[in-house]
């Protein structure tokens, strides 16, 4: 057998493996479980692409960061997950992003995509024209930041002409990304098939049970009253402190009411958006692999729980992978 011959068999017994990872806020923690199981099964990733989340945690993998940024999020508590998140209210989102971009850079040393030692894509839309973006190129946190600009709680990120949100309103799992970058063999992750169905928003407090709430009975009250708490313990500080019209209209939004306030319905409605959109294109994009954690229980904000969720990620990883026919595992692990 002659050499091209010998390098088209290997070719056709190894494919290329892409990862396409998809959105989630801290359910994405649940990536790093999924990664270590891939890569504790021998399985080798040439191509990733992320959206949101699975664009922050895909450019650390690609960067070879994995222990260092799961070493941070282990050690996140409340406080340190509220520091992460800088108020510019009343701009064009919430939240500026400027100290999760200082979270990125800690762990990536690169400038540029180009420059990452496996080959990445971050998926963003842009907010005027609604396509989606898949950046290749360029500022590596520029394109992490872009990709996770949840609408109306992060700023908008401009980029070469472009105003750029969150990947998630137009590619959640971004299979067709990892495809185009040149990936036979694609793995997906799915964080958003069990949020809808009551479990991406907080039980409603009847009018009469408000009260209870600030005393901090028990109750009807359940878990995500002492969430919801903390997560606004800083924040209040911040936009509380003054008597402009700004801290007014806050207080207002974070008071205990029957009805979500408007970070729950922000959030529950792209949470739904991005649940549907997930089913639509894996129905029309299928992967070769795909992953769904149980992860419903997960709310937007509890980077708390990472080492629950990072070990969910993980175990299910694991259970799926043990279940593929061995032919496809032989495949996905032979050696390039």
């Amino acid at each position: 057998m002659d050499n091209t011959a010998m390098t088209k068999e290997a070719t056709a017994i190894r494919p290329k493996i892409g990862l396409a990872l998809g959105s989630g806020s801290a359910r994405g923690l649940a990536h790093l479980g999924v990664i270590r199981a891939i890569e504790d099964a021998g399985i080798k990733v040439d191509f990733i692409a992320g959206a949101s989340m699975g664009a922050l945690i895909g450019a650390i993998y690609a960067a070879g960061k994995l222990d260092e940024l799961e070493a941070t999020f282990l050690a996140l508590d409340w406080k340190k997950t509220v520091s992460f998140f800088d108020v510019v209210l009343p701009k064009s989102g919430l939240l500026d992003g400027a100290r999760i971009s200082e979270l990125v850079r800690a762990h990536i040393h690169a400038d540029v995509i180009e420059e990452l030692k496996k080959t990445f894509a971050a998926v963003a839309t842009d907010i005027v024209s609604g396509e989606e973006i898949a950046i290749r190129s360029g500022d590596v946190i520029e394109a992490v930041r872009a990709s996770i600009s949840v609408p109306g709680i992060f700023t908008p990120v401009r980029n070469n002409g472009r105003i750029l949100v969150d990947g998630g309103l137009t590619n959640p799992v971004p299979v067709s990304v990892s495809r185009a970058m040149g990936a036979d063999f694609i793995i997906a992750v799915d964080l958003n098939h069990e949020i809808v169905a009551g479990k991406n928003m907080k039980p409603l407090l009847p009018a009469e049970n408000a009260s209870s709430a600030e005393s901090g009975s028990s109750g009807m009250l359940s878990r995500w009253v002492s969430d919801y708490r903390l997560s606004m313990k800083d924040i209040r500080q911040k936009l509380l402190a003054g008597d402009d019209a700004a801290s007014a209209q806050f207080k207002k939004w974070i008071s205990p009411e029957p009805l979500p306030n408007i970070f729950e319905v922000l959030l529950a409605s792209i949470n739904i958006m991005e649940a549907r959109i997930t089913q639509t294109r894996l129905h029309l994009d299928r992967p070769d692999v795909i992953i769904q954690p149980p992860l419903g229980h997960i709310r937007f904000m509890e980077f708390g729980r990472a080492e629950e969720i990072i070990a969910i990620g993980y175990e299910h990883t694991q259970r799926q992978l043990a279940a593929l026919p061995p032919h496809m595992m032989q495949k996905m692990s032979t050696p390039p």
